[in-house]
């Protein structure tokens, strides 16, 4: 693994990813204490905080050329970990959550092997796609909606997390053939070395 400068560990961009690092056990220690509605809107802030921050990050990174590999993977990181903490909390309170956190491993799982092995066959990793990106903004807005009303109707929540439970199976069904294509491809190439 190459040296990581300095400079590259703290820039502004990666500080802000820190930054939402630190904001996940905040988060999930005022999540589960809550017993009052300001307690839940407290978590609420500290997530829109941390969403906040997430926007920036991006934004500074272009702006200023901080764009870096670490940074790269500091970023997506930082979302899914925030996700994942925010998934297993609404569990708490929600059962049908469990089908939104299943899915989440599933798909997120089937893009860290992916990742993985084009990391180790020494390309770069493209970034999301786009339908991706759809499935993520989605799935912040549909949690920060349980987190914000917490005393929604359960058949709306219900609702709400079936619209992301699909829309999270699409994407991992649209990311298979991405990836499988990028993998027969490589072995293409390879036969074609030989």
């Amino acid at each position: 693994m190459r040296h990581i400068p300095k400079k590259e560990l703290l820039s502004i961009p990666n500080l802000m990813g820190y930054f939402r690092l630190i904001m996940i056990p905040v988060f999930v220690w005022l999540y589960l204490k809550a017993s009052t509605d300001a307690d839940y809107y407290r978590a609420a802030i500290v997530m829109g905080i941390s969403s906040i921050t997430d926007m920036f990050d991006g934004m500074i990174a272009r702006k200023f050329n901080m764009i870096t590999e670490f940074g790269k993977f500091l970023d997506p990181l930082a979302d899914k970990l925030t996700h994942g903490a925010i998934l297993l909390c609404l569990w708490s309170r929600y059962p049908l959550i469990l089908l939104l956190l299943v899915l989440f491993v599933l798909k997120e799982g089937f893009m860290l092997v992916m990742g993985a092995v084009k990391l180790r066959e020494g390309k770069k990793l493209n970034g999301a796609k786009w339908f991706g990106k759809c499935c993520t903004a989605l799935l912040f807005v549909v949690l920060f909606l349980l987190l914000l009303f917490p005393h929604m109707s359960l058949v709306t929540v219900n609702l709400l997390i079936l619209l992301c439970a699909a829309a999270m199976l699409i994407t991992l069904l649209l990311y298979i053939p991405v990836s499988v294509s990028y993998t027969h491809l490589r072995a293409h190439e390879t036969l074609a070395n030989l």
